[in-house]
């Protein structure tokens, strides 16, 4: 008993004695059965309508420019089609360097202007299309379309080419391919409007499915476009 001045008395505890640090020291985790092992090691199992529900377009976490590029490396892959991103022609004017081992392009401008996005090749046919995003429901601006693109993909027709653009409605999760002639002969006849209604577009242009792999199979719709002409 230890006694204070102001007349406060407390008890001695008794110092608890500690085990050697290699003592061995009894495992008091609860023993898991192989039964009970077996579960937590396997995965859960999905159920059928869930397994059978297939991707949808607009919900896989990939934006639009990479869906057509995943498409066109699995074109090139298979040996289907050779078709690139065109690349942007630009003029640097300045650079900051905040480190020796990178660069950082603080000013530019474009040399001159793009035509359309993407070109290639396709059995021997020349593809050229341009990609198009809205976050409209029934319309498509036609301010997303430059009359030097519209000229560049007649002169494309003309030459025998092949031209279309891809549309894709981001809200709705639809993305079309509408035949540069369509789209031409609406920016022309047109002009006054300053977008192009969906049903024009779902009457002239035809909706690609959305698959797994490939991504956009814009190339199936360009196949049955060619034996019908």
């Amino acid at each position: 008993m230890i006694k204070y001045p102001n007349g406060i008395s407390r008890p001695i505890r008794k110092s608890v004695k500690t085990s050697p640090v290699n003592a061995s020291i009894p495992d008091k985790s609860p023993t898991v059965s192989q039964e009970n092992r077996l579960k937590l090691t396997q995965k859960p199992s999905v159920s059928a309508d869930k397994a059978s529900n297939k991707v949808e377009f607009g919900k896989r976490g990939m934006n639009f420019e990479a869906e057509i590029n995943e498409t066109n490396n699995y074109y090139l892959s298979r040996g289907l089609a050779v078709i690139h991103k065109k690349p942007t022609p630009i003029q640097i004017v300045k650079v900051d360097y905040p480190k020796r081992s990178r660069a950082k392009i603080t000013e530019a401008y474009f040399k001159q202007a793009s035509t359309t996005d993407y070109s290639g090749v396709w059995q021997g046919k020349y593809i050229d299309f341009e990609a198009k995003e809205t976050q409209q429901k029934t319309v498509f601006p036609l301010k997303n379309f430059h009359e030097h693109q519209i000229v560049h993909m007649d002169r494309v027709l003309k030459q025998g080419g092949i031209a279309f653009v891809l549309l894709h409605f981001a809200t709705l999760g639809k993305t079309y391919l509408l035949p540069s002639a369509n789209l031409i002969e609406f920016y022309y006849e047109k002009h006054g409007l300053k977008s192009i209604p969906l049903p024009f577009i779902q009457k002239f242009g035809y909706e690609i499915p959305s698959e797994q792999i490939p991504r956009l199979p814009y190339l199936d719709i360009i196949k049955k476009l060619c034996e019908v002409n």
